[in-house]
This record gives structure tokens, C-alpha cells and sequence, in this order.
């Protein structure tokens, strides 16, 4: 819960005011008087009786009712003070800069609890500790630098490190990007990002919120909570895009599936972004640049326009447009005769635009023009322009910042001259605009944000069979034995081949006759089968079932073999993976024994809508091959779709699952069948 005292406050403390501003509590005070702040500020220090012109007091039980207080003193004096602020100043925001706390072990970690506790009884929102503070249009409380100027135009933006949002913003603000507010949640003791982006999202009204939401990640500790709000959000008009840190694959965990050797939290982390529809990306630079890209207006198709006076630039930005799945198309020669006619000679309108290095503002106005108001196959345009030193190029700059303002298609500004042109730039974002210095970045940061997919719908199928179901694993854990696990295949609708597990020659012959002849026999007893050499294929014959048998029952912890009939046609897997707080990730792609080297895979987590299942296959690089090609026969798309939505519904009823491989069903037109499966439950019931 955010409280209003800590985005509005009347009064602010500052415990631990320094006169010296290259202390936290100098520099936060410092930064309020200098901010937007109009109410009363009054410090604590025991020492003076003012402090840059504020009066102090020498005890927090001296302090009038404080809305917000500010804390910048050591972590051991961090508990005592807030119960004093909470109890009996009526504090409801507390901003801890100190760190010494979980950072540190057991005993900062004790510390860090009992300030959650304190403010919760109390309804306060605590930020922190360990963290640089926050801004809002109304204070800045924050013991660093830059402080920028906040409007309700600009971006918020939500940190789980303090020196990273500092050089997030730095970057974010020499392109022109402007903010709202800042949040620095540090160790996140009671309020971490799920809960500044909850706030964002109640409070979110289309007129004067953002739309724009930038987000450093360190945890997640609250993934539905954060597919909740972040997805509402999006819905609601505000663009995300987000850098989660820390998640490298641990390549050694041991998996009981081939799909679940493939599955990582990183994979969650795509997954969850990608159901809520924020941008995902990986370093600093990148979030910055994106940024940028979402505070352009929507990109509504991916044709662009590319103008320059430069031509290796644009040549450089076309490779990145195109590679990245936009479009640099050419413009038909009877639209642009007329521009080309008020062009100097040599100029090209074949798109990259190139008005050549002699243009003038007046000739790029021009060309603005006609792609905005003739070319409707024109969806945004990038302008390239730069000085070579000759001359002043800021009367061009300025036409770019008109034709930004009354334009409806977006237009990137890239001003790579950061020596010949750097008073035009500066000049550029005092008036209000955004700049990109380099081409490739502004191309690839374009296209991750038009293919970042909109928020699914959430649908959860609930299986008929679902008591039934529950009957089945209850009091189970670990591996599923063979039987069971075919059982639930029925219980969940999906269809197998007929097949018998028998445990002797005699009931091997019997069921090879029943079932008829081609068979396929496979070890049972073993996750990975083909790896221990467990499935023999095209068994034809009555001594092939006996020879089959025998060298089957030969491999270690063989218990029986299933004998199934023979299935052919194009070979798909569906896997499920348990990945902690995030839920289930169900996957899907092509089957069969070489997933693991292609690793052509698609996932989502739970629960699964028909148009993200439909997503899914449709992504595949194999997709084609699952579809039909050179006159075979493939699997038609609802068949697949029918059967992973009916996988998410085996897991609403049985949350337990903590993997599942069906591999490979095998299909063709309307049929798809389960080959094999591999299912583990949690190792103790809940």
C-alpha cells in the first residue's frame, strides 16, 4: 500500500539533516529545498538547532506530526526511531536511506523485519532501506543526483537498485526522456515493485498519469501480482518495458523431463513479460533507449520512412529495420515527383529519403511533410541529421521539433553530431524533444517495442473430470507410475494410442496380437526411455515381441513395457515445468529426440488462452513442418491448441505437477496422439 502522505506529503523530517551535502542527510535536504516541496521541512541533529536554513531539533520525540520522514542514520537506530514516528508523530511515509540490514545477514535481516512490522501496524509505507529515496511532482527526497524537473508527461519509474536508477536516468535524461516520478525500493522490506506498480495502477487516470513505465527489476517475488497490475496498466494505455537482472540459467539442476532441463527462471521471466505485455530488455542503454521509442506516439504499422542527409547512417539504419522484422519500403515515383522537383540535384526519394549533405531545414520540412499528409503507406519515420562542422544545422532541429509536435505518425530524431551540434541538441530537448544519438540502437529498441505483443487474455479451462482427477494424485508425490500417468492423459481428454503394460513374454505376445501388428515397445520404469535405449519401433512379428521383450527387461530398473500401437505423422511435444512463485511454464514445439539440440520452443505460463496457444504454434520456426510441407500431411492448428488448453486445465486441477513431457505426440490432420509421458508431483503434498 502506498500511502499519500509518502507521494503528497505536508510536512517532511529529515532524521540525521547535515549541513554537509556530500552526506545523505546534507544532500536530501538539500534537494528538497531546492525541489518543488511548498510545505514545512524540519530536521533532527543533536548537535545544531538549524541546519541549511531548517530548523532542527535534537530528538525524533521532539518533532511536530510529520506526514513523511526521512532516515539517514545508522540501521541499529533505525527500529526505535520509526516506532517513535509511527506511535506518536502519525507518520504514514518513511524513507530509510541506511543500509546495514539483509544485505548484511541474520541480524540486519532481524532489523529489516521489525521496520516492516512497525509500519504495517501502522498503515505507513516504509521504502527501503538501503535505497536513494523518492521523487514525485511534489518533493524530491532523494540524497542523489540528477534531480530532474517532474511532469505528468514524463515516465515513472520504479528501481530495485539506487545507483543503477541513477545511471539509468543520466542516460534516460541526455535523450530528452522526462519523468513523473521515481521510486528507489532498495531491499524492499514491506514495499517492493509489485506494490509501487499496484499503486500506479489504481491510481492510474488517462488524463494526468503516465503512460510511460520503466522498470529495473532485481526481484520478483509477487509474479501474479505483478502479471496483474502491470497488464491492467497496459491495457489501460501505459507502455512497460522492464530489465530483470539476474537470471542466468543454472545449466546443473537436475530435470526429470526433457522439458524441464530446458526451463529456467529466466524463461519464466519472458514468459510473465510477455503475458503482460511489458518490453523486455537487458542492459541500462537499452532501457533508456526504449524508453525514449515509448514516449513517441504508437507505431501503428511497421512501414517507416527513413530521411537523412547522410547516406551511410541510413543505409546502416535499414539493415537494422529490416533485420529486425520492420519495413523500409519504396515509395512510388508518382508520389514523390513533386518533392523531388523542390529537391537539390542527386537527392533520392526512393526511401531512404536522402536530401543530401547540402539539404536545407526548409527541403527536410518538406519531405516531412509529404510522408505525413501523402504517403499513407508511411507509418513513422526516422530523421538522420547531423553538422559536419560547415554550418549551423539548429534551424533543423527545430523543424523536426514542429513537425514532432503536429505530426500524428512518430518521427525518431537521431542527432549523432555530440561535438559540432551539441548547443542545437541541448537546444533540441530544452524545447521538449527526444533524441537518439545512434541509428542501429534506435532501430533494434523500434522493433522489440512494435513486436512486444499485447497483453493475453486470461482463460482457464476447468476439466469435468477435475474431482476425478483429484481422486488420482492425492497422497502422491514424486514420479507417477506408468499406469496412473496414462490414466490422467484420459482423465484429461487427450488422446494416446491403445496400449497394455504387461510384465511377461507370454502377456507381451497376447497384447502385440490384440493391438495388431506394427507395435512400438517401450521400457516402463524410466523418464528418459530412448536415452537408455528403451523404445523399439515397427516390432512386426510374434519372435520380434519376444526379442524386444527380453532386451528391454535387461535395462537397469526396467519394472515392465508398455506395448502401444504404432503411431506416424508429425511428431509435436507438450512440456510443463513448475518454476517457483512464477507458477507453471507450459511449452510447446517439435517432438521427438532432437528438442533438446534444436530448442525450438515456445512458452507461456499458466493458465493458457486459446489465442496465446494459437501464438505459440505460430511462432515456431518449425511451424511449417508441424503445418504440412512437400505434400505431407501435418497437424491442423486447433487440434494443438485443443490440446495444450486442456494441459492448462490438468494443472488447474492438479497444482501439484511440478513436470510433465508428453514426447512426442505424433499427428496428422484432426488427430493428435500422446506417445509418451513423463509426469512428477511435488515431493511432498501440500
Amino acid at each position: 500500500m502506498i500511502t499519500p502522505q509518502l507521494i503528497e506529503p505536508r510536512t517532511i523530517a529529515v532524521i540525521g539533516a547535515s549541513q554537509d551535502v556530500t552526506k545523505p542527510g546534507g544532500k536530501v535536504l538539500h534537494n528538497i529545498l531546492a525541489g518543488s516541496f511548498g510545505g514545512r521541512v524540519v530536521g533532527v541533529n543533536p548537535k545544531v538547532s538549524s541546519v541549511q536554513g531548517v530548523e532542527c531539533v535534537p530528538d525524533v520525540k521532539d518533532l511536530p506530526q510529520v506526514d513523511l520522514a526521512i532516515l539517514a542514520i545508522p540501521a541499529r537506530f533505525c527500529p526505535p526511531t520509526i516506532e517513535v514516528l509511527v506511535k506518536e508523530k502519525g507518520t504514514k511515509g518513511i524513507i530509510v536511506f541506511s543500509a546495514g540490514f539483509s544485505e548484511m545477514g541474520t541480524e540486519g535481516k532481524a532489523l529489516e523485519k521489525q521496520m516492516a512490522d512497525l509500519a504495517n501496524e501502522a498503515g505507513a509505507t516504509l521504502i527501503g532501506p538501503n535505497c536513494i529515496g523518492v521523487m514525485t511532482p511534489y518533493h524530491q527526497s532523494v540524497f542523489t543526483t540528477p534531480v530532474p524537473v517532474l511532469t505528468h508527461k514524463g515516465c515513472d519509474f520504479i528501481s530495485g537498485s539506487g545507483a543503477t536508477a541513477v545511471f539509468i536516468m543520466e542516460s534516460a535524461l541526455s535523450k530528452g526522456l522526462s519523468f513523473s516520478s521515481v521510486y528507489s525500493v532498495g531491499n524492499a522490506a514491506q514495499t517492493g515493485v509489485e506494490d509501487v506498480l499496484e499503486h500506479l495502477d489504481v491510481t492510474f487516470d488517462p488524463a494526468t498519469s503516465s503512460h510511460t513505465l520503466l522498470l529495473y527489476i532485481e526481484s520478483i517475488s509477487k509474479p501474479a501480482r505483478f502479471l496483474k497490475h502491470a497488464r491492467s496498466l497496459v491495457q489501460k494505455g501505459c507502455r512497460i518495458a522492464a530489465i530483470k537482472s539476474g537470471t542466468s540459467s543454472d545449466g546443473g539442476r537436475a530435470a526429470a523431463s526433457h522439458t524441464g532441463a530446458m526451463l529456467n527462471s529466466n524463461v519464466a521471466v519472458d514468459a510473465l513479460f510477455r503475458k503482460a505485455g511489458v518490453v523486455r530488455c537487458y542492459s541500462r542503454e537499452e532501457l533508456a533507449t526504449v524508453g525514449a521509442v515509448l514516449q513517441h506516439p504508437v507505431l501503428t504499422g511497421k512501414n517507416m520512412a527513413v530521411i537523412t542527409h547522410a547516406g551511410g547512417p541510413a543505409v546502416m539504419l535499414t539493415d537494422a529495420l529490416s533485420n529486425g522484422g520492420m519495413s523500409v519500403p519504396p515509395i512510388p515515383e508518382d508520389k514523390t515527383r513533386t518533392l523531388l522537383s523542390e529537391l537539390f540535384d542527386g537527392s533520392s526519394v526512393a526511401n531512404p529519403i536522402d536530401i543530401l549533405a547540402t539539404g536545407t531545414a526548409e527541403q527536410l520540412s518538406k519531405v516531412i511533410d509529404t510522408c505525413e499528409k501523402d504517403l499513407d503507406m508511411i507509418d513513422g519515420m526516422v530523421v538522420i541529421f547531423g553538422s559536419p562542422g560547415l554550418f549551423d544545422v539548429s534551424d533543423a532541429y527545430d523543424v523536426i521539433r514542429e513537425q514532432q509536435k503536429k505530426c500524428k505518425k512518430p518521427i525518431y530524431a537521431v542527432l549523432p553530431s555530440v561535438i559540432n551540434a551539441k548547443a542545437g541538441m541541448e537546444s533540441f530537448i530544452a524545447q521538449g524533444g527526444i533524441l537518439f544519438e545512434e541509428e542501429v540502437a534506435l532501430a533494434q529498441a523500434i522493433c522489440k517495442v512494435y513486436q512486444t505483443p499485447k497483453p493475453a487474455a486470461i482463460e482457464e479451462m476447468a476439466l469435468p473430470q477435475a474431482a476425478e482427477i483429484r481422486n488420482l494424485i492425492n497422497g502422491k508425490s514424486g514420479m507417477l507410475g506408468t499406469a496412473d500417468m496414462l490414466r490422467l492423459l484420459d482423465l484429461t481428454g487427450i488422446t494416446r494410442p491403445q496400449e497394455r503394460l504387461v510384465t511377461t513374454e507370454s502377456d507381451a505376445l497376447e497384447a502385440a496380437k490384440s493391438i495388431g501388428y506394427p507395435v512400438a515397445m517401450k521400457v516402463v520404469g524410466l523418464a528418459h526411455k530412448s536415452d537408455a535405449g528403451g523404445v523399439i519401433l515397427n516390432v512386426q512379428t510374434d519372435a520380434a515381441v519376444q526379442e524386444s521383450f527380453a532386451q528391454l527387461m535387461r535395462i537397469p530398473g526396467a519394472e515392465g513395457v508398455q506395448v502401444s500401437q504404432m503411431e506416424s505423422g508429425v511428431e509435436v511435444l507438450i512440456g510443463v515445468k513448475k518454476e517457483g512463485e512464477f507458477g507453471h511454464l507450459i511449452t510447446c514445439g517439435l517432438g521427438g529426440i532432437f528438442v533438446e539440440v534444436m530448442k525450438d520452443i515456445q512458452c507461456t505460463l499458466a493458465p493458457l488462452s486459446r489465442e496465446e496457444a494459437l501464438k505459440m504454434i505460430h511462432s515456431l520456426k518449425s511451424y511449417p513442418i508441424i503445418r504440412g510441407i512437400r505434400g505431407k500431411q501435418g497437424i491442423n492448428d486447433e487440434v494443438i491448441v485443443d490440446t495444450l488448453c486442456k494441459v492448462s486445465g490438468l494443472l488447474a486441477a492438479a497444482p501439484e505437477i511440478e513436470e510433465m513431457d508428453i514426447n512426442p505426440l505424433m499427428g496428422r490432420g484432426d488427430r493428435l496422439s500422446a506417445v509418451d509421458v513423463v509426469i512428477r508431483l511435488s515431493d511432498e503434498q501440500k
